[in-house]
């Protein structure tokens, strides 16, 4: 079963750190996600620039409009993601606790819908 692993966290904590305490994170987290490719559990993984560079779409009556940045006002915001395949739930919570980022901020897991397709 496929499973969508959003990172999220605090870019001011991000920020906050030093030019080898970030080294060190995005290493870490390159060498988390060759070790999920190797082992078949990876799907694809991205990281996302950040929340100031986001524009979020509405259509509403058939009238699109367009705001800059994201539509919650929060400290975390989305940061990338892991699109994953695990056997279940179980596996994938294992497999998200090992995201070096869920040290920082969290990972939310969640199952994707298969809309009549056998994945």
């Amino acid at each position: 079963m496929k499973y969508l692993c959003q990172v999220w966290f605090d870019g001011a904590v991000l920020a906050a750190m030093t030019k080898e305490e970030k080294a060190e994170l995005g290493a870490n987290s390159l060498n988390y996600d060759k070790d999920l490719a190797e082992s078949g559990h990876m799907i694809v993984a991205q990281a996302l620039q950040p929340p100031t560079s986001a524009v979020t779409v509405r259509v509403r009556s058939g009238e699109t409009s367009v705001t800059d940045g994201p539509f919650a006002e929060t400290k975390e915001a989305i940061g990338g993601f892991i699109l994953i395949e695990a056997k279940d739930l179980n596996e994938a919570i294992r497999i998200a606790a090992g995201i070096p980022l869920a040290k920082l901020g969290a990972i939310e897991v969640r199952p994707i819908h298969s809309f009549g397709k056998d994945t």
